[in-house]
């Protein structure tokens, strides 16, 4: 099939895997289809609740916690058209591509198995296992590092060997800012990066005059 020479290339949504101490990227996970909307919601850091300090009413504690909600397809349908050209497809469904995301939310074997020879061996303080920074990226000026909160499967259609070929996922994210990771962390720097193009949007922003507000000047 072929395309008008002068189309956009449709750039994909996805997520990142990068590891904090060295950056380098240890997995790409490109969407199929992007998804059709993108929820995002904003909860302001003030100093005090509402009724607290009147003195504080104009000051932040830090960023907003912000949090995203996806909505993702997955099908297989047009890989299975060409068995040749997709194996695994054929074989295994969207297994492969469902793993891939689904793993992001769970410790590795090798580190279950690490902690558990650490606990029968008598140690006493096992720390938390650390995951890679995971990022969301949606174009070059959304690349947020997000911790995956929610996270939710419909498998909708399967093959003769019950692999599922069609999925609709639900992926809930909180934005991790330098309050969560500090300035340090290659985490804190990306959310600093993305601060910093979103104060440039804002300064790109149509400006006005107090006049369209149907006022003169500001009594």
């Amino acid at each position: 099939m072929t395309t008008f020479p002068n189309a956009p290339r449709l750039l994909k949504a996805g997520l990142v895997l990068v590891n904090a101490g060295t950056s380098a990227v240890e997995r790409v996970i490109a969407l199929q289809y992007n998804p059709q909307s993108l929820n995002r919601t904003l909860q302001v850091q003030d100093v005090v609740p509402e009724g607290g300090d009147r003195s504080q009413a104009m000051r932040l504690k830090g960023p907003p916690v912000e949090t995203l909600t996806i909505e993702a397809v997955i099908d297989a349908t047009d890989q299975l058209e060409f068995p040749d050209e997709h194996a695994d497809a054929v074989e295994l469904g969207i297994h492969p591509q469902l793993a891939a995301i689904e793993t992001i939310v769970y410790p590795t074997s090798t580190q279950l198995q690490s902690n558990d020879a650490l606990a029968r061996s008598g140690t006493l303080e096992i720390a938390p296992m650390e995951t890679p920074v995971v990022l969301f990226i949606w174009s070059n000026s959304r690349i947020l590092p997000v911790r995956i909160n929610e996270f939710s499967v419909t498998e909708e259609a399967f093959d003769p060997t019950l692999n599922p070929i069609r999925a609709r996922l639900s992926l809930g994210m909180r934005v991790l800012t330098v309050d969560d990771l500090g300035f340090s962390h290659r985490g804190g720097s990306l959310f600093m990066s993305y601060l910093q193009r979103k104060e440039g949007l804002a300064d790109k922003g149509l400006g006005g005059v107090i006049s369209s507000l149907g006022i003169g000047e500001l009594p």
